[in-house]
């Protein structure tokens, strides 16, 4: 760069291959991939956010940036040191030791350190100290190995977002070898938030703009667990609307502010594009102003969470208001799992074998009357012809020299039958369904819930079917199921599911148990004789907007209110 060539926007997600630099990488590197710069007022927000001010003493602290690329935060945050060295009137010789950035590519390194230099003599450091702060400073390696013997009072910066597949599977091995939190198909952010949290001295700051994926998927779910075990979420700010980066992302992007010390309540937020415009300092102000809450300012949808999520349950961050909605029944209202029983039907491994419509296929009693995801589609229960072929029995698998014909039947679909995995681990069952059947709940009243659909629409099935495995049943010896189904089928139904789940492509929602089990509902008792009244005729017509109006009521909710944590207005 050209000696007066301004510094330029920083660095924001980097995509640059991962692997440890005192192991030779089994497999050749992949070239970079692409870089993606994030504007200054995202930077700022974050620093602000995370308490790393020019009026704190930032000397006597360590702030590490883990992925420094081209100084992404590294730059405004010597920026702010000076400044606080200035304000407390030391010498900036006693900075060695306060900020550390580590960067794995050594031209990148280099080119840092160069930018360094000149951004502390553009702030009247003299070159041979800028030169020598600037060395110490920027370190060439891979922080997940390095820096795990650090003490930090801030670990600040935008970890590099990389799929597993791109990495080499032996380097991959052993970042998994090393964090723990990185299960399933996690990207290696994950990696560096679990590092960043354990080099925390007590009361130190984890601040990281990420994609937000991890805080709902299951590959989040280690990571989840540990924040919640034994840090605090000091606040979340989602940034999918807001003007974060020069180019468009694929991720989704939040800043997360994470303390080790305990959780109190937690600040929400989601940035608009008009928070890009806001006043330096405007934007962190609103946010920590408790007389924003739920409104918009600078930009800026803001709530107080009063209790945080516990273990490794999702976190679904959507919107504040959302958020905030959702605190306020989960406190107020118990799980539906607490009077209610919700499954899934019966995987078979084989669905063209296992699955028919001829009634003279086999004996009768080998047949059970089997409900698909296409009979429940038009909102009412449409049994469409199609049975089990049912190897079971209340004693188990069945003796098929007992049932002539379903031998027969078996035997002429052995082959394909016995290549199935669960044929395989069990060579004498080579017949049987993946999942057992339980014959007593083909008789129970029942609402199936489709697998996929894009709204909450629980169908009443009663006791005449059992479920196909792309449906989700519910049952209860508490409930009256059709009052049950005006409350799930209403929009605050439909809240819980928008809450806990993910949309597909498409548009659509999955109704998995994990999110149905998690639905607040009250006590049946609860709820008096009028209402039930209505929300049982409200099932039984399929309207929905009857259903809502009786159960916000039930739930002590206002219709706006509804509305906004849905996103409606």
């Amino acid at each position: 760069m050209a000696e007066n060539e301004p510094i330029r926007t920083t660095r924001g997600i980097q995509q640059s291959l991962i692997a440890p630099v005192d192991v030779a990488p089994p497999d050749p590197l992949v070239e970079p991939k692409g870089v993606v710069y994030t504007k200054r007022w995202v930077v700022e927000l974050l620093l602000d956010l995370s308490g790393y001010e020019i009026h704190e003493d930032l000397v006597d602290t360590v702030a590490v940036e883990p992925s420094a690329g081209e100084g992404a935060f590294l730059i405004p945050m010597i920026e702010r040191l000076v400044a606080s060295t200035r304000k407390l009137k030391r010498p900036l010789t006693d900075c060695e030791g306060s900020l550390i950035a580590f960067e794995l590519d050594h031209d990148s390194a280099n080119r840092t350190r160069a930018l360094a230099v000149r951004t502390l003599q553009a702030l009247g450091v003299e070159a041979p100290l800028a030169r020598q702060l600037a060395q110490t400073w920027v370190r060439s390696g891979d922080y997940l190995f390095e820096a795990t013997d650090i003490g930090a009072d801030f670990v600040i910066g935008n970890p590099p977002y990389i799929r597993l597949e791109d990495i080499p599977e032996t380097t991959a091995s052993m970042y998994r070898k090393y964090y723990r939190t990185m299960c399933g198909r996690a990207d290696l952010y994950v990696a560096f938030f679990e590092a960043a949290l354990q080099q925390l001295n007590r009361g130190g700051v984890c601040a990281f703009i990420c994609a937000d994926r991890w805080m709902r998927n299951q590959y989040g779910a280690a990571l989840r667990d540990l924040i919640t075990s034994d840090y605090a979420v000091d606040a979340v700010v989602e940034m999918h609307n807001a003007n974060a980066f020069e180019d468009e992302v694929d991720a989704y992007p939040a800043i997360t502010i994470i303390r080790r010390e305990k959780q109190q309540k937690t600040i929400v937020a989601a940035a608009g594009p008009g928070a890009e415009n806001a006043a330096p300092g405007v934007l962190s102000s609103a946010l920590r102003d408790s007389c924003f809450r739920g409104q918009a300012q600078a930009g800026l949808r803001t709530a107080v969470v009063e209790t945080w999520f516990k273990g490794s349950e999702p976190w679904p961050c959507h919107s504040p208001e959302q958020l905030r909605v959702l605190r306020l029944l989960e406190d107020r209202f118990p799980a539906l799992e607490t009077t209610a029983k919700v499954g899934i039907g019966v995987a078979t491994g084989n669905d063209k074998v296992f699955i028919t419509k001829n009634a003279d296929l086999v004996e009768p009693s080998r047949l059970l009357k089997l409900a698909l995801g296409s009979d429940i589609a038009t909102g009412t229960m449409r049994w469409s012809g199609h049975f089990l072929v049912d190897p079971w029995d209340a004693n188990g698998l069945i003796d098929l020299a007992k049932f002539p014909l379903l031998r027969a039947y078996f035997q002429s679909h052995e082959q394909v039958l016995r290549c199935r995995h669960t044929a395989q681990k069990n060579s004498t069952g080579w017949f049987k369904t993946i999942d057992r059947v339980t014959h007593s709940l083909a008789a129970q009243s029942k609402l199936y819930v489709a697998d996929i659909k894009n709204v909450f629409d629980p169908v009443l099935d009663r006791g005449e079917t059992y479920p196909h495995h792309n449906l989700y049943y519910i049952q209860s010896g508490s409930w009256d199921l059709e009052v049950l189904g005006g409350l799930l089928m209403s929009a605050v139904g439909q809240f819980f599911v928008e809450s806990y789940g993910i949309r597909m492509r498409g548009g659509y929602l999955r109704f998995q148990a994990q999110y149905l089990r998690r639905i607040r509902v009250p006590s049946p008792a609860a709820i008096s004789e009028t209402q039930s009244v209505r929300l049982k005729s409200a099932f039984q017509a399929c309207d929905r907007h009857a259903a809502t109006k009786t159960a916000l009521e039930v739930y002590g909710l206002e219709q706006r209110e509804m509305e906004t944590a849905l996103g409606y207005q």
